[in-house]
Order: structure tokens, then sequence, then C-alpha cells
């Protein structure tokens, strides 16, 4: 079943990934439904209201398609180290949600292409299915012809270079690796997505006029809807690259400030009171967090009486992130306070597994308005 915390009705999971089909399938299946049936009743007209049952296996082909799709991503991106979330088939096919932090152009490279393969792959084994099926069984013959074809234009489809297909990732990938720009490579692909985008209707729509013809009303409804699918998608990777110049322009040195770290057993009076405090249990765990100006405010006698746990503020789970470093910039800073939502004040960094600081989440949000005035700025 379906809920409001899931995007779909779950079918299994791959490698401990769950596998949906999303709330939107059953919109594309009914389309696919009434588009096929039709042709396949007019080709095999015995067939009667069975051509409608035909049309529904080609359908669930389609779901093993989109499904072995995405399949494909989510490996090759856990063989990489991403953390996969999720597959989901849905109406624009599917799509594979998984955290990155943008390992290599390789890793997107690889996770990328092998989207488009999959269906290659399937569209050569069908072929040599087709090869081996007699003429006597026309049906199941135009079945696998249609599953064949479909998943050889789908991996052609996909590699052409422009966001949001693989090809415009592999793309994105090449100009990142050249230039060592993420930025440069997604505002590349996402033009050429765009491109992409106006191309496809101009073949629907203006070809067909230049000709005198009347442009066919199947291929520009579907032609519209991809083209504003690319173009969507295309937008929001150019967003992405101006929101990651943005982010680059700030160090996790610029917001990080000194704390010291304590057990939550200690006495208030032996806290140290030149910086915030962050308090951990006896597994070492952090779980919350003493400001330098509470620390003040105790009085001797109650400094005596009370320890680090009745002072500190509790924080949400997930305030503690890892860094690679602190000359990096604030990326992984924002996708940490993100993923935990309002909730979060401050987040605490670690260094190779060691205390690096804190950042506050306010701090962070002044240093980056600050570079988006410095950078809309004339003198910028």
């Amino acid at each position: 079943m379906a809920n409001a915390d899931r995007p779909g009705w779950q079918l299994g999971t791959l490698r401990g990934v769950p596998i949906y089909i999303g709330r939107t399938w059953p919109i594309i299946a009914v389309v696919v439904i009434a588009t096929f049936g039709p042709q396949v009743r007019n080709s095999y007209p015995d067939l009667g209201g069975t051509a409608y049952f035909v049309a529904l296996l080609y359908t669930l082909l389609l779901l093993l398609s989109v499904v072995a799709h995405e399949a494909a991503h989510a490996l090759v991106a856990q063989w990489r180290g991403f953390h996969v979330q999720r597959i989901v088939a849905d109406l624009w096919g599917g799509h594979t949600a998984y955290e990155s932090d943008d390992k290599s152009p390789l890793s997107s490279a690889l996770v990328a292409v092998v989207g488009p393969l999959a269906n290659a792959a399937l569209a050569v084994a069908g072929w040599f299915v087709l090869q081996g099926m007699g003429d006597d069984r026309e049906v199941a013959r135009l079945l696998v012809g249609a599953f064949v074809f479909t998943n050889g234009f789908v991996a052609i489809f996909n590699l052409l270079p422009g966001m949001p297909l693989d090809g415009g990732y592999i793309l994105d990938a090449v100009v990142w690796r050249i230039t060592g720009s993420r930025s440069a490579g997604l505002v590349v692909a996402g033009w050429c997505g765009r491109v992409l985008a106006v191309l496809l209707v101009v073949w629907a729509v203006v070809l067909p006029l230049t000709r005198g013809d009347t442009p066919d009303t199947f291929y520009v409804l579907w032609s519209v809807l991809i083209a504003g699918f690319l173009w969507f998608g295309a937008t929001g990777a150019i967003a992405r690259a101006r929101s990651g110049r943005l982010l680059a322009k700030v160090r996790i040195r610029d917001v990080l400030r000194p704390v010291h770290v304590v057990s939550d057993e200690v006495p208030a009076a032996q806290l140290p009171h030149d910086a915030d405090v962050v308090v951990v249990n006896r597994q070492g765990q952090a779980w919350g967090v003493i400001a330098q100006s509470d620390l003040h405010t105790v009085t001797l006698p109650t400094a005596q009486q009370v320890t680090a746990a009745s002072l500190a503020r509790v924080q949400p789970s997930g305030w503690v992130t890892q860094v690679d470093s602190v000359d990096a910039d604030v990326t992984a800073l924002v996708r940490a306070a993100q993923g935990v939502g309002g909730a979060i004040q401050e987040l605490f960094v670690l260094l190779e597994g060691r205390p690096a600081g804190l950042v506050s989440i306010q701090a962070l949000g002044d240093a980056l308005a600050e570079a988006e005035n410095r950078a809309a700025s004339p003198a910028a």
C-alpha cells in the first residue's frame, strides 16, 4: 500500500534499496494501453478486447525496462560510494534518489551511462529472442518487437547531451573534468538541455508546418510534454550551478568557531569558559551544546552542584557532520543543515573524526548572504 511517507507502491528491494511504482505511473499505463491497444486490435481484429490485454503486457514490459534502467544507476551508485535512498518508476519513466557529495567526474559519468547501457542490453537480448520466434507467434513477436524498439529508443534518447537526460550528466562530467568546475559542467549541460527541448518542439510542430503539413496531434502532445520535462530539468541544473558558485565563495574555516568537548558528567565548575562547549555521553556521542555566554551566568555555588548535562541544550539528530577539510567550501554544511530541517541551530563539525568546531546556522546564512551581495555588487 502507498502512504504519505512513500512515493508509491513498493515492489521490492535491491541490495537494501526500496523499489516503488510511483503514484503517477498509472497515468502513463493508461495512456499506453489507450494508444497501443487500438493499434493491436486494428492489426489483429480477431483478438477483440484481448488486444487491450496485450497492451497491458506491453506496459508491464515497459515497467521492467524502467526498473532495469534505474537499478543499473542504483547499483553503480552504491559501488561508487553513494547512499542510494530509493528507486521509483513514475510518469517520466523513473528516477533513482541518492545522496552524493559530487565525488568525482568519473563517478558521476559511470552512474549516468549505465542506465542507457541497461536499456541497450535489453534491446539486444530482445532482438535475439525475436530471431528465435516463429512467424506463427505474431502477437508475441509484436510484443517483443515493441520491447526491442522501445529500449533501443530509450537508450539512444537518454544519451543525448543535455540535462536532465543521462547524456546531460555525462556531458556535465566531461566539462567538470576539463575545467575542474562542477558548476561549469552543470551550466553547459543545462543549456544543452534547453536547446534539446526547443529542437524537439521544432521537430514536432515547426517542421511539419514549413512543409505545409498539419502537425500530428499525438506527436505534438508528447513532444511538448517531453520538451517541458527537459526544459524544467535543464533549468534546475542551471540553478544548481548558480547555487554551487555561491557556496564555493564561503569556506568552512570562515564560519567555524572553536569548541571544547566534555563529558556530560563533568561538574559545571570545571567547564572551560573561553569557548562554547559540546557535551557528549559515555559512549562519546555528542548530544548538546553549552553556549559560552551561558557559562558566565552560572554562579559559583550552583557550579559546584550541577553537571554539564544540566546546562546543555539538546541538539537534533544529524547535527554532527564530517568534513574532509576546513578549507573546503560550505556545500557539505548546507546539505547537512537541509537534511536536519528547520529545528537545527548549530552544526558540530568533525575533521577526520576529531572536533573541528561549531558552525551557527545563522552565521552560515549571513556569510552566504554577504557573499551573494558581494557577487551582485558592481565592484565584484
